[in-house]
């Protein structure tokens, strides 16, 4: 008993000095995160996205302005697929410190850039920052509710068809929460409000002044070759405590919705199972009808006709088991990955804060419903007396995936030529 207790002791002591020497982390956005006046608040650039099209592109990938050293964020799996790529940006604000309009950069487009510059504008593509773990959000006036917000901004707008104008100037308003007994900040909200600023009238790159009252706004053409950027920051105190920052993110219209698709998808469903119950009920209206004639010459033909055939046949084994007890396995670890999945979101454990948590739970669990996939797709495969259990395994553990992974594969190369970050 005391080798044990000494053992036991040992064990603690050793385990208690390796948490010394780990770090500490914490999820983003969960734990909040204080500011002194002055500090440095990072703005970061997450990516580009469009209602129109399906492909996302990295900030950079348009000539926005780069600070003095890039660096890329690190993400997660869910991030990675999303396409996300977080990357700080050359906007310098300081907490609870308002600033005027400042020239960021004057950038010299080549008619490669140019062109692509046009095309973005064209496909609607929004821009997405970051301010502590925040995104920045656009307000539009609206009739019904008075505001609206909307992820991101507008990269540009397009007036009559055919005249595009890029939004190269940013007012930056930060809310920010302070308790009176305390000397710190929170950021509580993030938004934006793009313009589009005739670069004539901007200031020499690095400068600040007040041109950002002027009129006129930057066209854009294929033939441009220069553009400059500028940004104003403001800061507003609020009443929102750092808990209920999201909030206002819940009635946002999200820009990836398309709704066409949805709709369309819903009315072709319908169609089909209209037609094929129409189908259906017509078929068994018509074999009832003929097994309640009253002619008894008929009624033993009757019986080797129709639908009644089949009575017989749920006792009889399928021609392809393999493939069949293949795909029960994936929908049963499709199903459990869903609703675990959606129980898990209810209970409020896959923050909004934390980026692509969602996606990669999926991808986690699919994982681990694997287990119960298997288990069911080889008990079906033994109720039907197959043989070959260990192809079975190993088609019920390959089958869906591989398929996934193959179209994945395909798509990746006509999403590689358009050089998208998804």
């Amino acid at each position: 008993m005391t080798a044990f207790r000494c053992k036991f002791l040992v064990f603690c002591l050793l385990a208690s000095s390796l948490c010394c020497l780990t770090t500490a982390f914490y999820v983003p956005g969960v734990a909040p995160v204080e500011f002194n006046k002055g500090d440095d608040v990072e703005i970061k650039a997450v990516k580009l996205t469009s209602s129109k099209t399906q492909l996302p592109y990295e900030y950079y990938s348009l000539p926005f302005c780069k600070p003095t050293v890039v660096e890329y964020k690190t993400e997660n799996l869910g991030e990675v697929l999303r396409g996300d790529r977080i990357v700080n940006t050359a906007y310098n604000v300081k907490m609870d410190k308002d600033q005027g309009c400042t020239t960021i950069c004057e950038q010299t487009l080549d008619a490669k850039m140019a062109k692509t510059l046009v095309q973005r504008i064209k496909e609607d593509y929004s821009v997405h920052l970051l301010a502590d773990n925040l995104p920045a959000a656009t307000v539009w006036p609206n009739d019904a509710s008075g505001m609206q917000l909307e992820h991101g901004f507008k990269l540009g707008l397009v007036r009559d068809d055919k005249e595009l104008y890029i939004n190269n100037h940013l007012s930056i308003i930060l809310h920010y929460n302070k308790q009176p007994d305390e000397d710190t900040y929170r950021v509580v909200g993030f938004d934006v409000q793009p313009r589009s600023l005739d670069s004539s009238v901007m200031l020499d790159a690095g400068a600040t002044g007040d041109f950002c009252h002027e009129q006129g706004q930057q066209k854009i053409t294929e033939e441009t070759t220069k553009l400059k950027f500028s940004y104003e920051v403001q800061w507003k105190a609020s009443n929102i405590r750092w808990a209920s920052r999201w909030d206002s993110y819940l009635g946002m219209g999200d820009v990836q919705i398309h709704w066409f698709s949805i709709v369309n998808s819903i009315v072709v469903v319908l169609f089909l199972a209209g037609v094929l119950t129409m189908i259906i009920v017509r078929t068994l209206r018509r074999d009832i009808a003929q097994y309640n004639r009253e002619d008894d010459d008929l009624e033993d033909a009757l019986e080797e006709t129709g639908w009644k055939l089949v009575h017989g046949d749920v006792f009889r084994p399928p021609k392809r088991i393999m493939l069949l007890v293949s795909f029960v396995g994936a929908g049963v670890q499709l199903f459990g990955m869903a609703i675990i999945t959606i129980a898990i979101a209810m209970l409020g454990m896959l923050s909004p804060s934390s980026r692509g948590s969602l996606l990669t739970a999926s991808f986690v669990l699919f994982i681990l419903m694997g287990v119960f996939g298997g288990y069911f797709s080889g008990r079906l495969y033994k109720s039907l007396k197959g043989q070959l259990w260990k192809r079975a395994a190993a088609q019920t553990a390959l089958l869906y995936p591989g398929i996934c992974a193959a179209i994945a594969f395909l798509l990746n190369f006509f999403i590689w030529g358009k050089h998208s970050s998804g």
